[in-house]
């Protein structure tokens, strides 16, 4: 019997505790975490490593996460890949750029129960 292989979910979020708790919440859902502090490491960790999903926050040292978007987006190679914004940016502009950007989603952080993830996330990942 082979092993199911878990799919992958990249966090790219600058603030530690919660990408750590993301990872906890998700790692118990069974995915396999891969996490970036900056965008400019998220994007060349995302490009490395094909993740299933990404969820992206906006704010973010060295790369923004409209930027990280932008570039993934052009990208053959990561261009399918699912992107859920989770941001502390609420202005319904920001929701608008990110999704006219190319994320399927956008989620603001003190909207979000971070037990509910793990059920979003699972509609968009193929």
């Amino acid at each position: 019997m082979t092993k199911k292989t878990r799919k992958k979910i990249a966090i790219i979020e600058d603030e530690q505790s919660l990408l750590w708790a993301l990872c906890d919440q998700l790692e118990c859902a069974e995915y396999e975490m891969l996490t970036a502090l900056d965008g400019k490491y998220g994007l060349e960790m995302v490009k490395k490593q094909k993740p299933d999903l990404i969820l992206l926050d906006i704010v973010l040292p060295k790369m923004d996460g409209f930027s990280v978007l932008r570039a993934l987006k052009k990208d053959p190679k990561t261009k399918k890949i699912p992107v859920v914004i989770l941001s502390n940016l609420a202005q319904d502009l920001d929701k608008e750029k990110g999704i006219k950007l190319g994320a399927e989603k956008y989620l603001v952080k003190t909207d979000v129960e971070i037990e509910e993830l793990p059920k979003i996330i699972k509609r968009y990942i193929v």
